[in-house]
């Protein structure tokens, strides 16, 4: 257990955990569809668990972490440790179920998944959205991330599509000083 509230549970999922991860995701395909133009394939669960960025990205340990109520598997996070800096964490991605939409499920998993962040050290959050994921824009925006720039030709499933590279501070620093440390996402760049 990485962390918990009152109702909900985050746990680091391991390789025994990709059967019940392939199944949520075939049971909540929409997050797929929207941002890969295809439903979850076969092996999804697989290529996610495993897939790491690119080697010569600094980077530190990355997490598969299901978030659970009750002991079901209502939701999962990606996330990076030391992504392209120290004390910056990246969220790869972030879905609950279907069925929790709109009934605070997602919030309440964020704020935990992102207290436990801090706690282990990350000072900036940084997660990048398709444009176009109205509900995920939304949702983003309303715990505080900042557009930072947008990069184009991002290659997802059949999708091309436009991400919006977002950011979060978790600290008093600016955002100017996270610029300094992950060059890439500077507008300009």
């Amino acid at each position: 257990m990485l962390i918990a509230d009152e109702t909900l549970q985050l746990r680091a999922l391991s390789a025994d955990d990709i059967p019940a991860l392939q199944m949520f995701y075939d049971a909540n395909p929409e997050y797929s569809l929207m941002t890969s133009g295809r439903a979850p394939l076969p092996d999804e669960a697989h290529e996610d668990f495993h897939a790491r960025p690119p080697a010569d990205w600094p980077q530190g340990r990355k997490w598969m972490i299901g978030i659970f109520d009750d002991g079901s598997l209502i939701g999962v996070a990606d996330v990076i440790a030391n992504l392209f800096a120290t004390h910056i964490w990246h969220v790869g991605y972030f879905m609950v179920a279907t069925a929790r939409y709109g009934d605070g499920t997602a919030p309440s998993a964020y704020a935990l998944l992102e207290r436990w962040m801090q706690s282990q050290g990350a000072t900036w959050l940084r997660l990048g959205v398709v444009v176009g994921n109205a509900r995920a824009e939304r949702f983003w925006s309303r715990v505080g991330y900042v557009e930072v720039r947008q990069r184009s030709g991002i290659e997802m499933g059949v999708r091309v599509n436009v991400i919006r590279v977002m950011v979060r501070a978790l600290s008093d620093e600016t955002l100017a000083t996270y610029l300094e440390k992950v060059a890439r996402d500077r507008p300009e760049n």
